[in-house]
């Protein structure tokens, strides 16, 4: 359902082979994605190791200040996937073998012709009284309790749980943008972007800096989230790189002169 209200979002993905580099996450640039089309803020992203304490402190951190939390990792078959532990003692409520879930699974390798190991069933674990997130790929379901969506690190997994989620949350009105190409660094922008910035406070403006080889110079980004906003800060933007323009081609003939 979208609201008027700004719906807000944050992301912990979990796992030692993340902080190791050992693997590169594919998840946090996926997610902002479709929550950007979603109208849903990303507004932070932590990760953190295969650690109960700090999976349990990082979540009950972000879950008091954001609308939804996703988390990515550690809901595998193995003894250092301790993800459904660690949200389960974050809530409050025992970690069990979800019923529903051993179902799915035990099927599953039932079909197979595969033995349902004890290893197996952990990733049938989750908090007493969660829900399930829908695995379309590899049938283990993630879980949802509170504003938690716990999903799996796989990329393709995780992909395909977002699916599933991103048409039961509330979200927001949609991001507008517009990017307006500048030749010049930061150092000539800052002063009058920050004046343009106070001018339109609705608004959010980013500048990124290129450099080619031979010089320098910027994106700025103006972000808001209607028209009747972003276009005169879009203008004011547009109308200061035009000016910084006027006064190096007015330097430089002074300059010749």
């Amino acid at each position: 359902m979208t609201t008027q209200t700004i719906v807000t979002a944050a992301m912990l993905a979990i796992g030692d082979e993340l902080l190791s580099g050992r693997t590169k996450d594919k998840n946090i640039g996926h997610l902002a994605d479709i929550l950007t089309l979603s109208g849903i803020d990303l507004k932070e992203v932590r990760i953190v190791a295969d650690e109960e304490g700090a999976i349990v402190e990082a979540l009950n951190a972000l879950r008091s200040r954001y609308t939804y939390i996703f988390t990515s990792g550690g809901i595998g078959p193995t003894h250092d996937d301790i993800t459904a532990d660690a949200v389960s003692a974050a809530f409050g409520v025992p970690c069990l073998h979800d019923p529903a879930a051993m179902t799915l699974l035990g099927d599953m390798y039932a079909k197979r012709g595969m033995e349902f190991t004890e290893a197996r069933k952990r990733m049938a674990r989750m908090p007493q009284g969660a829900g399930h997130i829908a695995n379309p790929v590899s049938t283990a379901p993630g879980f949802t309790i509170g504003n938690v969506f716990v999903m799996a690190g796989v990329p393709q997994v995780f992909q395909a749980m977002l699916d599933a989620v991103i048409p039961t949350l509330d979200t927001g009105t949609r991001m507008l943008s517009r990017a307006i190409p500048c030749p010049f660094g930061e150092g000539d922008i800052g002063t009058p972007l920050s004046e343009i910035q106070k001018a339109h406070p609705e608004t959010s403006i980013g500048s990124y800096p290129k450099y080619d080889g031979k010089a320098f110079s910027t994106e700025i980004v103006v972000r808001a989230r209607s028209e009747a906003v972003l276009e005169p800060a879009a203008e004011a933007v547009f109308a200061m790189v035009e000016t910084i323009k006027a006064a190096k081609i007015a330097q430089n003939t002074s300059a010749e002169a």
